[in-house]
Protein backbone atom coordinates (compact mmCIF):
# COMPACT_ATOMS: atom_id res chain seq x y z
CA UNK A 1 0.00 0.00 0.00
CA UNK A 2 2.08 3.00 -1.02
CA UNK A 3 -0.59 5.69 0.60
CA UNK A 4 0.13 5.20 4.30
CA UNK A 5 3.25 6.07 5.55
CA UNK A 6 5.94 3.24 7.11
CA UNK A 7 5.96 3.79 10.86
CA UNK A 8 9.20 2.84 11.29
CA UNK A 9 10.77 5.69 9.58
CA UNK A 10 10.05 8.41 12.42
CA UNK A 11 12.29 9.00 15.17
CA UNK A 12 11.17 7.51 18.15
CA UNK A 13 12.33 10.02 20.78
CA UNK A 14 13.53 13.94 20.52
CA UNK A 15 16.57 14.80 20.09
CA UNK A 16 18.43 15.59 23.19
CA UNK A 17 21.10 18.46 23.75
CA UNK A 18 22.87 18.74 27.12
CA UNK A 19 23.77 22.70 28.07
CA UNK A 20 25.21 22.31 31.38
CA UNK A 21 26.40 19.31 33.40
CA UNK A 22 27.07 19.77 37.28
CA UNK A 23 29.92 17.73 37.52
CA UNK A 24 30.32 19.06 41.04
CA UNK A 25 26.84 17.24 42.86
CA UNK A 26 28.48 14.01 41.62
CA UNK A 27 31.74 14.64 43.69
CA UNK A 28 30.18 16.39 46.76
CA UNK A 29 27.01 14.34 47.22
CA UNK A 30 25.88 10.71 46.49
CA UNK A 31 23.09 10.68 44.27
CA UNK A 32 20.46 8.22 45.22
CA UNK A 33 17.22 8.83 42.84
CA UNK A 34 17.11 11.17 39.84
CA UNK A 35 13.91 12.78 37.73
CA UNK A 36 13.33 14.45 34.43
CA UNK A 37 11.47 17.64 35.45
CA UNK A 38 10.68 20.67 33.23
CA UNK A 39 11.42 24.41 34.39
CA UNK A 40 9.14 27.32 33.95
CA UNK A 41 10.96 29.71 32.05
CA UNK A 42 9.87 32.97 30.12
CA UNK A 43 10.96 32.98 26.09
CA UNK A 44 14.09 35.06 26.52
CA UNK A 45 15.53 32.58 29.07
CA UNK A 46 15.18 29.56 26.68
CA UNK A 47 16.96 31.93 23.80
CA UNK A 48 20.05 32.34 26.50
CA UNK A 49 19.87 28.47 27.39
CA UNK A 50 20.14 27.38 23.96
CA UNK A 51 23.27 29.97 23.82
CA UNK A 52 24.45 27.70 26.88
CA UNK A 53 24.98 31.08 29.11
CA UNK A 54 23.63 28.73 31.87
CA UNK A 55 25.30 28.00 35.79
CA UNK A 56 23.69 25.18 37.22
CA UNK A 57 26.75 24.50 39.73
CA UNK A 58 25.44 26.10 42.91
CA UNK A 59 21.65 25.36 42.35
CA UNK A 60 19.32 23.51 44.58
CA UNK A 61 15.54 22.66 45.08
CA UNK A 62 12.82 23.80 47.69
CA UNK A 63 9.76 23.30 48.38
CA UNK A 64 6.98 26.05 48.92
CA UNK A 65 3.76 25.22 49.67
CA UNK A 66 2.71 22.06 47.38
CA UNK A 67 4.91 23.65 44.67
CA UNK A 68 8.79 22.84 43.99
CA UNK A 69 11.48 25.52 42.74
CA UNK A 70 15.16 25.46 41.74
CA UNK A 71 16.88 28.22 43.21
CA UNK A 72 20.52 29.92 42.70
CA UNK A 73 20.58 29.04 39.10
CA UNK A 74 22.30 31.57 37.09
CA UNK A 75 20.61 32.20 33.65
CA UNK A 76 22.48 34.93 31.76
CA UNK A 77 20.23 37.49 30.32
CA UNK A 78 19.36 37.43 26.22
CA UNK A 79 22.29 39.05 24.60
CA UNK A 80 19.85 40.20 21.64
CA UNK A 81 16.70 40.87 23.90
CA UNK A 82 15.72 43.98 25.42
CA UNK A 83 16.79 46.05 27.93
CA UNK A 84 14.60 45.52 31.32
CA UNK A 85 16.38 44.82 34.49
CA UNK A 86 16.22 40.82 34.75
CA UNK A 87 17.19 39.44 37.73
CA UNK A 88 19.78 36.05 36.08
CA UNK A 89 18.98 33.89 39.93
CA UNK A 90 15.19 34.25 39.85
CA UNK A 91 13.78 31.28 41.35
CA UNK A 92 12.09 29.65 38.36
CA UNK A 93 9.37 26.83 39.42
CA UNK A 94 9.72 22.99 38.43
CA UNK A 95 7.69 21.19 36.64
CA UNK A 96 6.66 17.96 38.18
CA UNK A 97 3.60 15.52 38.62
CA UNK A 98 2.14 15.73 42.24
CA UNK A 99 3.38 12.27 43.17
CA UNK A 100 6.63 12.69 42.04
CA UNK A 101 7.00 15.98 44.42
CA UNK A 102 5.13 14.21 46.93
CA UNK A 103 7.21 11.31 46.73
CA UNK A 104 10.95 13.58 46.48
CA UNK A 105 9.62 15.95 49.41
CA UNK A 106 9.02 12.95 51.88
CA UNK A 107 12.42 11.93 51.59
CA UNK A 108 14.07 15.48 51.92
CA UNK A 109 11.83 15.69 55.47
CA UNK A 110 12.46 11.94 56.53
CA UNK A 111 15.65 11.53 55.97
CA UNK A 112 17.80 14.92 55.57
CA UNK A 113 18.32 14.96 51.58
CA UNK A 114 18.49 17.22 49.64
CA UNK A 115 17.74 17.90 45.82
CA UNK A 116 20.16 19.32 43.04
CA UNK A 117 20.24 20.05 39.77
CA UNK A 118 22.57 17.09 37.80
CA UNK A 119 21.80 18.41 34.02
CA UNK A 120 20.17 20.56 31.45
CA UNK A 121 19.07 19.91 28.20
CA UNK A 122 17.01 20.31 25.69
CA UNK A 123 14.36 17.93 24.75
CA UNK A 124 12.96 18.47 21.63
CA UNK A 125 11.94 22.12 22.01
CA UNK A 126 11.62 21.80 25.71
CA UNK A 127 14.14 22.53 28.18
CA UNK A 128 14.36 19.71 31.12
CA UNK A 129 15.97 19.71 33.88
CA UNK A 130 17.63 16.63 35.77
CA UNK A 131 17.35 16.47 39.01
CA UNK A 132 19.26 14.16 41.85
CA UNK A 133 18.20 13.57 45.21
CA UNK A 134 21.27 13.40 47.31
CA UNK A 135 22.89 13.00 50.45
CA UNK A 136 26.20 14.63 51.24
CA UNK A 137 29.65 12.68 50.80
CA UNK A 138 31.83 12.48 53.97
CA UNK A 139 35.69 13.45 53.24
CA UNK A 140 36.54 10.23 53.39
CA UNK A 141 33.77 9.29 50.70
CA UNK A 142 35.32 11.37 48.92
CA UNK A 143 39.14 10.07 48.98
CA UNK A 144 37.66 6.81 48.57
CA UNK A 145 36.00 7.95 45.31
CA UNK A 146 38.97 9.36 43.78
CA UNK A 147 41.55 6.35 45.11
CA UNK A 148 38.50 4.25 43.06
CA UNK A 149 38.82 6.67 40.04
CA UNK A 150 42.99 6.33 40.03
CA UNK A 151 42.53 2.73 40.44
CA UNK A 152 40.37 2.34 37.69
CA UNK A 153 42.95 4.49 35.41
CA UNK A 154 45.67 2.43 36.34
CA UNK A 155 44.18 -0.73 34.70
CA UNK A 156 43.09 0.60 31.78
CA UNK A 157 46.47 2.13 31.21
CA UNK A 158 47.72 -1.26 31.90
CA UNK A 159 45.83 -3.19 29.47
CA UNK A 160 46.37 -0.46 26.52
CA UNK A 161 49.93 -0.62 26.99
CA UNK A 162 49.83 -4.61 27.19
CA UNK A 163 47.67 -4.48 23.86
CA UNK A 164 50.39 -2.61 22.00
CA UNK A 165 53.17 -4.05 23.23
CA UNK A 166 51.77 -7.77 22.47
CA UNK A 167 50.93 -7.12 18.51
CA UNK A 168 54.31 -6.22 17.47
CA UNK A 169 55.55 -9.83 17.25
Amino acid sequence: MAGKPDRTDRPNAPAVKVVATNRRARHEYEILETFECGLALEGYEVKSIRQGRVTIADGYAAFRGNEAFVENVHVTPYSHGDMRVIDPLRVRKLLLKRREIDHIFGKVKERGLTVVPLKMYFKGPRVKLEIGLARGKKLYDKRHDIAERDARRDIERATRSRGKRGSGD
